[in-house]
Parts: structure tokens; sequence; C-alpha cells
């Protein structure tokens, strides 16, 4: 049974070093540690170490939010580590154990928590969703080359503004000028 240990800051300027330190005290004989924000989807470290700890292991934490910036993604990360056979500890939060009966149940109680949370948000999506229908409106961004930028982007070029000038001109890339032009020869020619 090994321990590893995973220790994340937020920024580039922060130091984990403390973290690592912690988790070597407390047993872990490998560190995976970045400077990462939790919010963010590429994780590296925490990739690598999800995918080294092996049945029998455990994942060790200073703090859960280390680990984690949602339920949800707690929730995966969870049910990741207990497909492996790996338990989980928190060295902060002595509840967070799932080495013990009663972090199990805690984990268990938190994992129905995250499954309520998906199941609220869902919810509440689908009824935006619907109220949007209901008004009329779909999803997505709203357009950013409408018919009056369109009308624009045509009088430039008529003009003998450059693509580059007239993207500059109305705040859009040279691409999305070509389509605007291109769709306006399109629909003159049909």
């Amino acid at each position: 049974m090994t321990t590893i240990g995973y220790a994340r800051v937020s920024t580039a300027q922060q130091d984990n070093a403390n973290q690592v330190e912690r988790l070597t005290a407390a047993g872990a004989t490998k560190v995976f540690a970045e400077k990462r924000s939790g919010l963010d989807g590429e994780r590296p470290a925490l990739a690598r170490c999800l995918e080294y700890v092996r049945e029998g292991d455990t994942l060790i934490v200073t703090k859960l939010d280390r680990l984690a910036r949602s339920t949800s993604d707690f929730y995966r990360i969870l049910q990741g580590l207990e497909s492996k056979g790996v338990a989980f500890k928190v060295l902060d939060d002595t509840a967070v154990d799932t080495t013990s009966r009663t972090g199990k149940l805690v984990m268990g109680i938190l994992s129905l928590i995250a499954e309520f949370e998906t199941a609220i948000r869902r919810e509440r999506q689908m009824e935006g969703i619907a109220k949007a229908k209901a008004e009329g409106r779909s999803g997505g961004r709203p357009a950013l080359v409408t018919d009056e930028v369109r009308s624009n982007i045509q009088r430039l070029r008529e003009n003998g503004l450059s693509i580059r000038g007239i993207a500059s001109e109305v705040g859009l890339s040279k691409a999305t000028i070509q389509k605007a032009l291109a769709a306006s020869t399109a629909r003159a020619e049909a």
C-alpha cells in the first residue's frame, strides 16, 4: 500500500512547498504538484496522479479544495478512485477518509449531495430552455454579424477599404469579414 500526495496552488506566484512538506510528513512517497487554478479543466499533474495510483494506494491532499473546486468535479474524481480501489484522505478534514467506516459514510453523503446538486442544476437548465423557447428565443451566442453590421461591411468594401481595414473598423476578425462578404455575394447572385 502506497500513499500518494497531490498538491496544488492556483497561481504561478503561489508556493506549494508547504503542501508538499505536509503530504510527505503524512507518509506520501510520491507527490504530484502543480500551479493551476482548480477551475482549470487541464490539470496535467492531477491527470498523471490519477493515472499513477493503483489498487490499494491512498491518495492524500491537504485540503479538499486542492483536489476539486466543485462537488461534481470531486464526485467524478472520487468515482474514478473508487473504481481503481484507491482510498482517499484529506489531512485537514479527518471526516473525509475512505479508509474508515465513518469516512465512507461521509463520502456517501457527499456523493448524494453532488447527485442532488446535479439534478437541480439540470432541472433549472431545462426550465430555462423551455422558457426561452416559449418566448421565441433560441440558444447560443448572439450573432456578431447582424444585418446592420453586414450592410456596414458591404459599404466599407464598396468604398475600397481592405479586409484588414474593415476588420479594424468594425471590430471583427478578418475571417468573419471574409465570410460576411462571401455570404453577401452569394445572396446577390441568388
